[in-house]
């Protein structure tokens, strides 16, 4: 009796490592190609809409698959040649490969995407992206993972899903003075032997390496993040990296102990040289201390503070709300009209950075509080009988309703909104017009080429001032 013929599936590879063909249909919110393949969604990193690519499979998730491109069988015209050989790897840019004024086009669609799901923004149109003069070597900022294996270091990002070191080498997107700072850690760890943090076993000491680098001064600020206390250890590993790097004015240590992906824990001390980095962004100089959140672009900030401090209008007898103020950038830019300028912040050390900066600018006519945006703006309503201009720059996640209620309720002429987010942003855009704010203009910046993030500033007036 012949054996019943076998019958081709088409249910598509069922185990990781099994290659398929995928047409890709779009770009998600993360920069990741996007595709259908037997009726399932795959994710194909460094790849574009319309490109017809060969894909290694590496997971099947419940909701969707995960692909490794090995191949472009039909290329989107955009594509280009990207300016960094780890591209393929590494998850820090992921539209690098993208041409430069098409990565503007698909961050303003991300916008205008977001804004059409509440009808309150309809005509509410972005402005076009405001582009980066530098797209390479802008980031100023780096916080690295650090791996060991066979007395090898590596010092990067994590492959996407894993504990997986990738080393970064001379990244194209860090400041020169970062890549060098990375080379000596890198030699040093080697060199000394240092104990390196293992996720696996929660065994070793260093865990993270955080730079901080200002490009008027070409100055560096350096943070050993380590999962417990080590003084000799991290102290001679200081001495030698600032050896080989002079442009380091100071090395912290922080200290985490946590078995997350947080990079920074509670506790930061000093090991050598200064507390603090000086850097200057607009008209403005700053005082950053390790672990304080500050942007990485220093030329998109400045431009992004100079929008706002001129939609605000202020004039000295004004008063004025800068609510998740971090440092103070913002409200110091504000300040400098002479206007009264009250900052808030939940960060103590933020604050702390802040008003040192306010003092270094002889700016006295700021005043910086630390606490929660709600109960801030509570507790100093009184202080506030007008106000001029509010400015809210919030995380990712957006502003709270109460945050929201709150700051319609003060009343200010006029509201600005600077956002890293355009889905928070527009639903947060949506509750201040249903509590009297409309939304009048929208001017995206690109503070982070080669990657999906876009920044957005809106200016808001009351409804009544408008009609």
């Amino acid at each position: 009796m012949s054996r019943p013929q076998q019958r081709s599936s088409n249910r598509g590879p069922k185990k990781s490592k099994d290659t398929c063909t995928v047409t890709i249909d779009s770009l998600n919110s993360d920069g990741v190609g996007v595709g259908q393949h037997e009726r399932r969604e795959i994710h194909v990193p460094s790849t574009l809409p319309d490109e017809e690519v060969k894909v290694e499979i590496e997971h099947y998730g419940q909701r969707r698959t995960i692909g490794r491109l090995l191949k472009v069988l039909k290329k989107n015209p955009q594509r280009v040649i990207p300016g960094c050989s780890l591209s393929n790897e590494c998850p820090g840019c992921p539209i690098i490969h993208l041409a430069y004024p098409q990565q503007l086009k698909y961050k303003e669609q991300r916008i205008t995407s977001a804004l059409r799901f509440y009808p309150s923004l309809n005509n509410l149109k972005p402005n076009a992206v405001q582009p980066a003069p530098e797209t390479f070597g802008y980031r100023t900022t780096a916080k690295l993972a650090i791996s060991k294996s066979h007395g090898v270091a590596k010092i990067g990002l994590y492959k996407r899903g894993t504990h997986d070191v990738i080393d970064i080498g001379n990244c194209p997107q860090q400041h020169p003075l970062i890549n060098k700072v990375v080379q000596a850690v890198r030699e040093e760890i080697e060199k000394q032997d240092v104990h390196v943090y293992n996720p696996k076993t929660q065994r070793g000491i260093l865990r993270y390496l955080a730079v901080r680098v200002s490009p008027t001064s070409n100055k560096a600020l350096v943070t050993f993040v380590c999962a417990e206390r080590n003084y000799r250890e991290m102290t001679h590993l200081a001495k030698w990296v600032k050896k080989k790097v002079p442009e380091i004015i100071g090395v912290h240590q922080n200290i985490n102990g946590s078995t997350g992906n947080v990079v920074f824990g509670p506790t930061t001390v000093k090991i050598i040289g200064g507390s603090d980095l000086i850097d200057t962004i607009g008209e403005i100089r700053m005082r950053l201390s390790p672990s304080s959140f500050f942007q990485v672009n220093h030329t998109q900030a400045a431009r992004i503070y100079n929008l706002v401090t001129e939609w605000a209008g202020l004039e000295k007898e004004d008063t004025a709300l800068d609510l998740y103020c971090g440092v103070g950038g913002i409200a110091m830019h504000l300040a400098r009209s002479g206007a009264k300028v009250i900052g808030v912040e939940i960060n103590p050390e933020a604050i702390f950075n802040a008003k040192a900066a306010a003092k270094l600018n002889e700016l006295y006519n700021c005043r910086f509080i630390a606490g929660d945006a709600t109960d801030i703006i509570q507790d100093i309503q009184d202080d506030l009988p007008t106000l001029k201009a509010a400015v809210v720059n919030p995380p990712r996640s957006g502003c709270s309703e109460e945050v929201i209620t709150t700051l319609a309720d003060l009343g200010p002429e006029t509201l600005l909104y600077v956002s890293c987010h355009p889905i928070s942003l527009a639903r947060d855009l949506d509750l201040l017009d249903q509590r009297g704010y409309q939304a009048v203009e929208l001017q995206p910046v690109d503070m982070f080429p080669q990657t999906p993030h876009v920044e957005s500033v809106v200016r808001l007036v009351k409804k009544s001032l408008n009609n």
